[in-house]
């Protein structure tokens, strides 16, 4: 019974090793666990002393793992990528292994994947960077050192910054090259940039005729921004064959990934070698570990440890893999004793389905499935410690967070960091990659062929091919683009400001013109722009208005012309008339202003009347008085004087509001008389619009689905025109007579059009904004250099007198027409002089009448009758009185009348000399 009951519980164990009764369970005295790793390689012969000084501190310590030992097996693959390491995974997979580390190459890590995921084994890697074995696909793997994810979005940030959009990449052609490449396409078209060329490159044994092919093959592209991204073995081959051919001199720009700054930290040798030549002026990635006292003390003691561990090799520098490798080992001696402390077991069960591997020196049916793998794998993931290499924590993804690169350009016979990468800050200056105090950007960088310059990124292709640019071959509108008769040659303003735009490249440009057209009609500038994308051009050069569903197809360099629609209709000019004085101001106007001139002289009156001898006497003289002050305000001409405060400060405020009406009104009638008026029945876009005329425009223009889609006039009411001379006929016939009653076109023509045909007019305001370009392919940077060169040309001034060679017609708008405009002639002033000559001719005929009036009752009360000519005598002497009196009236006139009459009564006698003197003095006395 006892027997039964021992064999039960012995079943049930082994049957449920990771339940329930693992509180009871007991750490092992050792754990297996393997190395994947090609000792001879740059980073393997590192990784392999410095996984093993891991392991042997982590033994040389009790209290990390509480007694249990790490027993590693580590396995050479030889510089193989393949084979060899999978038979290694199987042999690591006989032995009950817990965990592997490795392995260092993706491609394998690709493999062993699959075999980890089936025997729930973790795989960490400390090497394989290809950022595609963190996808489900892959649970078991765990990669322990920054991903090329990163490390690409590093390498797009720099491309970006120097404001390059292609570039090329040369990697190897495996899983580790490609899937990096592929990440750092996606990540330079997150900045609008671009992989121009891959170039991949044999993964086993690449010689030198084939990089020289390659290479030859890059050389002759446009691109000059390359990105290596290869295995240090290969890596200084590459850059010796470039810089055979010329390819490391000034105008490249060399970026290579992590792979060189390995090689420099492994091998410190090389900047004393002709090597060092090979690579001046690269900038690379180095995978950022900060600085810190284990760090410190393991780099001092890694002279003597590798020298114990490996005495055949010798001494060698330690790289960033090292340490990585070396926090690798202990990411999972930390994950072990999590595991043992939750009850973990290592446990193994054979995989039935291998059964049919049995016999054969493998024994791979003896390999075990790891029952407690999830469990240690989950433990692995939630590690959070600080090793040589910082912070080892793993995110969401299974990546390291934190990641950061230093950015370090290689110079003379030493390297220099100009940078900072990290996730959180971007590309800066700072002193920590997550501690921009510098902002963003680069130090300088000292280049290929030892210039600080930066590399424009990209030179016209030096194949010899010309660039094939079409021109639209216009029948009208010569003035833009026209070819000579019986040639290929062409000009015009298109034409002069393409090539002037050329000449201002640093590089020189072979190109020919490809008219486009059948010489009878205006070819459709869509159809052009097409062929770009057909291939048959390169460029397009001519009157090409920038628009919407044009960018979408082409770039467009920088507009060189303003060219927006426009309304073009018959016009009338107006004369001014006899009566355009009255214009300035409104009925109203007049006579609230005339109003106010007698307001205030009524006001200035009440005030000032009782102290101002001006403003008293007869009514008569008073409301005339009134009248005459307050309109004489009009010309400061008053004579009559204010002493009153408030009389002087109503006459302040009412001189002010004089003065500004006097301006306006003379500002007003000055526009009235000198400008010309013109009138037309169509006052702009919007009046054509709600109307239902038929309106004209240029066949095949853009103008056509603009008025339909955006304005929504009927296509009935459209009227295709092919020429100038089809729009003057239109529009002279109207649109009552069959013609059109306006035309929409593009200024720059409708100015053309104009310049000679002054009975017509733009009525309105231009209605879009648009411009002319020349067009290249997508992502071409000659649409940049060429865009460049045209605000070049727009400032120091040649765009304009390009087009003042072409465009400038003025036959319309001339100097005489202006002086013709200007001159005033007697029609706008007639009715003036006639309002002059009417009160004149008033105020003579009132006098006149006045006159005779006086003369006929003073001639009526004398009593000797006199001839004619005496009458006519006296009359003349009376008026000359007359005239007298009515100049000077003394104030006293009535005392002085009396004065005589007094003398006489009081008995005094009046001799001629008292008479006259009398009379002198006043002459109204003679009455």
């Amino acid at each position: 019974m006892n027997k039964v009951l021992l064999l039960f519980l012995v079943v049930f164990y082994s049957g449920f090793p990771s339940k329930g009764i693992g509180s009871v369970s007991t750490r092992p005295l050792a754990v297996n666990i393997g190395a994947i790793l090609s000792f001879n390689s740059t980073i393997g012969r590192v990784a392999k002393i410095a996984i093993q000084a891991a392991v042997d501190d982590i033994n040389s310590n009790p209290t990390i793992l509480n007694g249990t030992r790490l027993k590693i097996s580590m396995l050479d693959t030889k510089l193989s990528a393949g084979f060899l390491g999978i038979i290694d995974s199987f042999l690591l997979m006989e032995r009950e292994t817990a965990a592997i580390i490795g392995p260092q190459y993706s491609v394998m890590a690709h493999v062993i994947s699959h075999i980890a995921n089936e025997m729930q084994v973790p795989l960490l890697s400390f090497a394989a960077t290809d950022p595609t074995l963190t996808s489900l696909q892959f649970p078991y793997f765990v990669r322990t050192t920054q991903s090329d994810l990163y490390q690409m979005t590093a390498v797009a940030e720099i491309v970006d910054h120097f404001q390059w959009r292609d570039v090329i990449a040369i990697y190897i052609d495996d899983d580790h090259g490609r899937n990096g490449v592929s990440v750092l396409g996606d990540k330079l078209a997150e900045k609008r940039g671009k992989i121009s060329h891959k170039a991949p490159l044999n993964p086993g044994n690449i010689t030198r005729e084939e990089i020289n092919s390659a290479l030859v093959k890059i050389a002759l592209m446009q691109s000059r921004v390359i990105v290596l991204h290869i295995y240090p073995s290969f890596g200084l081959d590459v850059m010796h064959v470039a810089r055979s051919l010329g390819m490391m001199v000034n105008g490249y720009a060399w970026i290579a990934t992590d792979w060189l700054s390995t090689l420099l930290d492994s091998n410190p040798s090389l900047f004393t070698t002709q090597s060092i030549n090979d690579i001046q002026g690269l900038i690379t990635l180095r995978m950022y570990t900060p600085e810190s006292e284990t760090k410190r003390k393991f780099s001092s003691s890694w002279n003597k440890v590798s020298k114990e561990k490996d005495p055949a090799e010798g001494p060698f520098a330690l790289n960033t893999f090292g340490f990585y490798a070396y926090d690798t080992v202990w990411v999972l001696a930390s994950a072990l004793d999590a595991f043992f402390r939750s009850g973990g077991t290592l446990s193994f069960s054979n995989d039935s389905s291998l059964n049919m591997l049995r016999g054969g020196n493998f024994e791979l049916d003896s390999m075990g499935v790891f029952l407690d793998g999830e469990k240690l794998l989950k433990r692995i993931l939630e590690v959070n410690r600080s090793g040589l290499t910082g912070q080892m924590m793993f995110g969401q993804d299974g990546n390291l967070v934190h990641s950061s690169y230093k950015v370090i350009n290689v110079i003379g016979n030493g390297i220099r960091r100009i940078g900072y990468w990290s996730e959180t800050s971007g590309l800066h200056t700072g002193e920590s990659p997550n501690h921009s105090i510098s902002g963003d950007g680069l130090y300088g960088v000292i280049w290929p062929g030892q210039t600080t310059q930066t590399p424009r990124g990209w030179v016209f292709s030096s194949n010899g091919k010309p660039l094939r640019i079409g021109v639209p071959l216009r029948i009208s509108y010569r003035e833009f683009v026209s070819r000579t008769e019986g040639t290929e040659m062409f000009g015009g303003y298109c034409i002069d400001v393409f090539t002037a735009a050329l000449s201002l490249l640093p590089y020189s440009v072979p190109y020919k013109f490809v008219s486009f057209g059948d010489g009878k009609t205006n070819p459709l500038n869509s159809d052009l722009l097409h062929m770009i994308t057909a291939g048959a051009f390169d460029a397009v050069v001519g009157d090409i208005t920038i628009t919407t569903n044009r960018t979408k197809i082409v770039d467009f360099t920088q507009p060189y012309i303003e060219s927006g629609l426009v309304v073009v209709a018959p016009i009338k000019k107006l004369k001014s008339s006899a009566w355009a004085f009255l214009t300035p101001f409104s009925p109203m106007m007049w006579f609230v202003t005339g109003m106010f001139f007698l307001v205030v002289g009524a006001v200035v009156w009440i005030l000032e009347r009782r102290i101002n001898d001006d403003f008293r006497g007869p009514s008569r003289r008073q409301f005339v008085t009134i009248i005459w002050f307050s309109f004489s305000t009009l010309f400061f001409s008053h004579r009559e004087k204010t002493i009153s405060t408030l009389g002087r400060f109503v006459l302040i405020i009412w001189l002010f509001v004089v003065l500004i009406l006097n301006s306006s009104y003379i500002a007003s009638l000055t526009s009235i008389l000198t400008v010309e008026q013109l009138s037309s029945p169509i006052k702009g876009i919007e009046s054509l619009v709600i109307s239902n005329d038929r309106i004209g425009f240029l066949r095949g223009s853009f103008a056509e689905n603009y008025l339909t889609e955006e304005l929504n006039i009927h296509r009935s009411r459209l009227v295709p025109l092919n020429s100038p001379s089809e729009y003057e006929k239109s529009l002279k016939d109207g649109a009552a007579n069959g013609g059109v009653a306006a035309i929409i076109d593009e200024r720059a023509y409708m100015e053309l059009f104009l310049a000679t045909r002054c009975e017509f007019g733009i009525v309105g305001q231009e209605f879009t904004k648009m411009g002319w370009g020349f067009g290249f392919p997508k992502e071409s940077p000659l649409s940049i250099d060429m865009s460049t060169a045209i605000l070049k040309l727009s400032e120091n001034g040649d765009l304009q007198r390009i087009h003042d060679k072409w465009l400038t017609r003025s036959a319309c708008s001339s100097e005489g027409a202006k002086q013709g405009i200007d001159r005033l002639e007697l029609n706008s002033f007639w009715g003036l002089f006639l309002l002059s000559g009417i009160a004149c001719f008033i105020a003579l005929l009132c006098y006149a009448i006045r006159m005779v009036y006086r003369f006929s009752r003073d001639s009526n009360s004398n009593i000797e009758r006199s001839s004619h000519s005496d009458r006519l005598r006296s009359f003349l002497s009376f008026v000359n009185e007359r005239e007298g009196e009515d100049t000077y009236r003394p104030k006293r006139r009535r005392k002085e009348k009396c004065s005589c009459r007094k003398v006489v009564q009081k008995g005094g006698s009046l001799d001629d000399s008292t008479v006259s003197v009398h009379i002198e003095n006043n002459p109204s006395a003679q009455d």
